[in-house]
């Protein structure tokens, strides 16, 4: 150890991230600033175009409410060397994980091709339920990449 350094030491110097109405961090920052409301209410009309039944959404009990991330549709799969097809499988949340990685280097003032030494992005992930979802929809037979 020298000068009470390990070896181990990182610095945080770029960050990403999508929340509802910010598309990234500064976004987030300036609408918590503001105390701008980003979570939308959809009214009868946009509840039933998105397939709830009145059933449903006339239940006292039912929230109108939810936060929705813009651009999720936007993703570039060339970039990040994806077919279509692969990009059209790959769970939406994989998706916005790889724009938000390569954000986090952006943010940053990196470009991994043309940084001589090592940069990386950690991130954190929780279990989800998309691909158990889909599986009756898109049988493993049928993910030819």
């Amino acid at each position: 150890m020298i000068d009470g350094r390990t070896g181990f030491e990182i610095a945080v110097i770029g960050m990403a991230a999508r929340f509802p109405g910010a598309n990234n961090v500064d976004e987030f920052w300036a609408n918590l600033r503001a105390g701008r409301e980003t979570i939308s209410v959809f009214s009868d009309e946009e509840l039933a175009a998105s397939g709830v039944g009145p059933e449903t959404y006339n239940r006292p009990n039912y929230v109108r409410a939810a936060g929705v991330l813009g651009d999720v549709e936007a993703f570039d799969a060339a970039f990040f060397g994806m077919s279509p097809r692969e990009a059209e499988k790959t769970d939406p949340q994989h998706r916005l994980f790889l724009e938000c990685a390569w954000q986090a280097m952006e943010h940053a003032g990196y470009d991994p091709a043309a940084y001589p030494g090592q940069a990386g992005v950690y991130a954190g992930v929780g279990l989800n339920t998309y691909f158990l979802k889909m599986a009756h929809v898109v049988s493993l037979e049928t993910l030819d990449y």
